[in-house]
């Protein structure tokens, strides 16, 4: 005695899978746009916070030492900093852009070095202001 299959039950039409694959198409292009835009503004979160970490280190080695500091790797030497972080948007650590002043900040100051970090990106933000401004 053989079992025989019902034709209604072997399986999924043609038209029906179609539909299934439409219907995950149509998600995956409402998603993938919001996934890149959650990646933006993620990168942009990890660059304002490296460089508040950054001017924060710039700022006490320069009370400390009395004197700014000549590179970012004077940071890391005297333990201001642990590395010099990657620039999220670059993806890179030798990107970081330094300003350099003249102007002593203290009194107590004798020389003068690094005033300032911003990204060596030269794309735009969400805000509409360049990475290189912030």
């Amino acid at each position: 005695m053989r079992l025989r299959k019902d034709r209604t039950q072997s399986g999924f039409t043609l038209v029906e899978l179609m539909v299934v694959i439409a219907i995950m198409l149509i998600l995956l292009l409402l998603a993938v746009p919001r996934f890149a835009g959650a990646v933006k503004h993620a990168r942009e979160a990890a660059l304002k916070e490296d460089l508040q970490t950054m001017r924060t280190a710039i700022d006490t080695y320069t009370m400390d030492k009395q004197k700014g500091p000549q590179s970012l790797d004077d940071l890391i030497q005297n333990g201001y900093l642990r590395a010099i972080p990657e620039d999220p948007i670059t993806r890179s650590k030798d990107t970081w852009v330094t300003d350099n002043s003249e102007a002593m900040y203290s009194l107590d100051e004798t020389e003068p070095g690094i005033t300032d970090v911003h990204s060596g990106s030269t794309d735009t933000g969400t805000d509409g202001q360049p990475y290189s401004s912030w």
